[in-house]
């Protein structure tokens, strides 16, 4: 474990590792609107998850940036992946909003699922093109927003695969929770 902070009950937790390999209760897909699971995080969890995530996904495309769904999870450890669109169409380069707006639909997502623990990855940092630490800001900053609104989590987790993003992560953590 890298990072840890509780903020009004919620646990917030920055590793190095592979999302797909974390065993919350959900996991979130950076996806675009059509829900199409090519490279990056969206690649890597269809690959190790099974092909039927993203034909569950694809029978609920088009989805906007700024909605997300839920699908099962395949042969994940986890039981759900939400899939929260950062983009229209399979790599384009985003705005962080972008990122702000994916992170609060896949919170909210979780919401409705009634889970405890979601665990997150880079989102709009691969094809999507936005700076590490400008896309690790919105995404907390969203998030403590969020648990500031109320919420049912108990666990958050952000997952980085390069130590760049971890400290990214670790930085921002820092700066909205402490």
């Amino acid at each position: 474990m890298n990072e840890a902070s509780t903020y009004k009950g919620t646990k917030i937790t920055v590793i190095t590792g592979d999302i797909t390999q974390q065993q919350t209760d959900a996991i979130v897909n950076p996806a675009n609107s059509r829900l199409i699971m090519g490279g990056g995080a969206a690649g890597a969890i269809k690959r190790v998850g099974g092909n039927e995530i993203e034909t569950q996904a694809m029978r609920q495309a088009p989805t906007p940036v700024g909605k997300a769904v839920a699908t099962t999870a395949g042969k994940l450890k986890t039981k759900y992946v939400i899939h929260a669109p950062t983009m229209e169409r399979p790599a384009m380069s985003v705005g962080v909003e972008n990122v702000r707006q994916a992170t609060r639909a896949a919170l909210e997502c979780a919401e409705t699922l009634g889970i405890r623990s979601v665990a997150f990855p880079g989102l709009g940092t691969g094809v999507g093109g936005i700076g590490l630490e400008t896309a690790a800001n919105a995404m907390i900053e969203t998030l403590k927003e969020h648990i500031d609104e109320g919420t049912n989590l108990k666990k958050v987790l952000f997952v980085g695969l390069s130590e760049e993003l971890v400290a990214a992560f670790e930085k921002a953590v820092e700066r909205a929770f402490h």
